[in-house]
């Protein structure tokens, strides 16, 4: 079975992404559950990669440098 991943880049949870991202928790598990971010689930937790997360910034960026 192969990781999408590189297994060298720690996972990051809920908490510590809407910390990143200045938003709220909620805000976080809102968009997760409509499957509008990229996430893993690790045993029935919720877990990010931040380069996967970086990509998906830098994919819905809008305004300049943007689309």
């Amino acid at each position: 079975m192969s990781v999408p991943y590189d297994t060298n880049q720690r996972c990051i949870g809920i908490s510590e992404l809407s910390a990143w991202l200045s938003t709220s928790v909620r805000h976080i598990r809102r968009v997760v559950s409509e499957r509008r971010i990229p996430y893993h689930k690790v045993g029935g937790l919720i877990r990010f990669v931040p380069s996967e997360i970086d990509e998906w910034l830098d994919g819905n960026r809008h305004g300049p440098g943007g689309d």
